[in-house]
């Protein structure tokens, strides 16, 4: 099955040469911005120049006063508070800010970051548990709670008072003291896309306002908010994008010892992080402590001031992502295996498989790679005794979190967003839940089986891309949901020389292309794409799709395509 390109632009933009013209840009330009939402001078001034001040009143956000005011008690009073977060990124870069601010204005607080395998995720009873005995009176948990009502209830027979800081989609709300979620349905908030670690963020900075203290310093803490929004592929449009774009300019200024050490390990050796280097380098590493070791280990990373500690860390980090490669890679063929052995999955919308002995660490990767691989939604589950757990990753179109909602009856429990999901049920439902998921994705589908597919924004002629294009579209970053990196088409494109295949078995293409209209070749790289490599030498016109990036080789930066996909014009 080839890969279907699918054409996302709309040529019918009137208003695009208008604002192309108010903004000194190319009308492609003004019609990438006008799909993103932005259709006037002022609000392409906010998006190219995103400031801290046009961050919104965090005590809009639903209980934020309560939230606050319960934190004023608890410092005032010296109480001992218990910061708890998930093991994932977004749970430690959340407990990592939240402690170390609070530490810093001399508050008696402890972390707790629960063991995935012993106690899974969210709030869990052992966490109650260790705050009753540790004479805890307060507990703020972030990236979980929103589904955990037994175990608040239970803290408040305790005596001891929850706020929580979730972003997940809510059920019926638990019983805490004060309950932070943009997506609550009777929450005003008016951006509902932040991190976990994003909302403990805001309530951080709506405490500084009550309090009236500096906030400089919480700002200088918007590298850890930054690593959430590009780890938990939350959107990167609004309150995220400004989130993201001060944040990758704090990890320049502020050089937290662990992410340095970390970056130090992956030979990163460029001279600006990007988010997808956060997905990439970043993000795997920190939540390989969670998947095969602790995910304490990622916090007492990110917050250590120390440099040799830093850098212990960071080489046991760097030896835990090595582990999970290698059960990842060993589970997915498994997975790919079961799943080609058995008749269901050769109609199915979807792909549902289970193991018995699996390492539960890896299952969301896993479930990542089955995505990939066969482009239906799918969950990976792993089975222990009369239950399995697992994670579920989707595709466009299909909403896991209404989906899961629907099969409430058949599930222990689930939690997640549209695109990624957990869930646990008992294994004589599997079946069933099996059978039902899939006609809740077909029904989602619209019964037509989806194809592997690569989206573009624009077709555009090589001789559009110059300099000041290039330099415009790169303030366009950070890239990611709701704002991705932009995908164009190119027709007619044909060899200009030196095209050939790179890498160790010429898995890779070096393109050298010219099109009518272009004086001076481009270069590029499509990798994976070596096959082309004749085609393109014998001199056929070819159409390509790709993203446009600069390329830095012996000190000379130069604008190179990535190649995406090929096909004969």
């Amino acid at each position: 099955m080839g890969t279907y390109w699918k054409n996302i632009s709309d040529t019918q933009i009137p208003e695009k040469e208008t604002l192309a013209k108010k903004l000194n840009i190319h009308p492609l330009l003004a019609s990438l911005l006008i799909k993103r939402g932005i259709k006037t001078f002022e609000e392409a001034r906010d998006f190219f120049n995103p400031i801290l001040e046009n961050l919104h009143d965090p005590f809009l956000m639903k209980d934020m006063d309560k939230a606050v005011s319960r934190l004023s008690s608890a410092m005032r009073q010296k109480e001992k508070v218990l910061i708890y977060g998930d093991y994932d990124v977004d749970g430690t870069t959340a407990v990592t800010l939240v402690y170390s601010f609070l530490k810093s204005l001399g508050m008696n607080c402890e972390y707790y970051i629960p063991d995935r395998y012993k106690e899974g995720y969210g709030f869990s009873m052992d966490g109650v548990e260790w705050a009753k005995a540790n004479a805890v009176s307060l507990i703020i948990t972030l990236d979980c709670g929103i589904k955990d009502g037994i175990r608040i209830a239970k803290a408040g027979e305790y005596g001891m008072d929850v706020i929580v800081c979730d972003h997940h989609n809510p059920g019926e709300l638990p019983p805490a003291f004060a309950i932070l979620d943009p997506k609550r349905e009777d929450c005003p908030y008016p951006f509902k896309g932040l991190s976990g670690c994003g909302v403990g963020f805001k309530m951080l900075q709506a405490f500084c306002r009550k309090e009236m203290l500096d906030e400089s310093p919480l700002m200088d803490a918007l590298d850890l908010v930054m690593i959430s929004i590009g780890a938990d592929i939350v959107p990167l449009s609004g309150e995220n994008r400004v989130l993201a774009f001060h944040g990758l300019k704090r990890i320049e200024a502020f050089k937290r010892p662990g992410i340095q050490a970390m970056l130090r390990q992956a030979k990163f050796e460029k001279e600006k992080l990007t988010i997808t280097d956060v997905v990439f380098i970043l993000a795997p590493r920190i939540n390989a402590a969670g998947r095969i070791f602790s995910g304490k280990r990622a916090v007492e990373l990110l917050l250590t001031t120390n440099e040799e500690d830093a850098k212990n860390i960071s080489e046991a980090l760097e030896e835990n992502n090595d582990t999970r490669k290698g059960l990842d890679k060993l589970i997915t063929k498994e997975a790919v295996q079961l799943i080609s052995g058995d008749d269901f999955y050769r109609t199915s919308f979807s792909t549902v498989v289970n193991g018995d002995g699996w390492h539960k660490g890896v299952v969301g990767i896993v479930a990542s790679r089955l995505v990939d691989e066969f482009h239906k939604p799918a969950i990976v589950l792993v089975t222990s005794g009369e239950k399995m757990t697992g994670s579920a990753r989707s595709i466009n179109g299909v909403d896991l979190y209404d989906i899961l909602s629907e099969c409430h009856d058949l599930l222990e429990q689930f939690g997640g967003h549209t695109m990624a999901a957990g869930l646990s049920l008992r294994t004589e439902n599997f079946s069933a839940f099996r059978d039902r998921f899939d006609k809740l994705v077909k029904k989602a589908l619209g019964e037509v089986l989806p194809e592997p597919s690569i989206e573009f924004e624009e077709e555009i002629q090589l001789a559009d891309i110059d300099e000041k294009f290039f330099r415009i579209l790169q303030r366009f970053a950070p890239f990611g949901p709701e704002n991705m990196k932009p995908v164009f088409l190119s027709s007619g494109v044909r060899n200009a020389g030196y095209t050939r295949t790179v890498g160790d078995t010429g898995a890779h293409l070096k393109l050298h292309v010219t099109q009518d209209g272009r004086q001076t070749p481009m270069d590029g790289i499509g990798f994976d794409l070596g096959d082309w490599a004749t085609l393109l030498q014998s001199g056929e016109k070819t159409d390509i799709l790709y993203t446009i990036e600069d390329n830095t080789w012996k000190n000379r930066t130069s604008i190179q395509l990535n190649v995406k996909d090929i096909r004969i014009s």
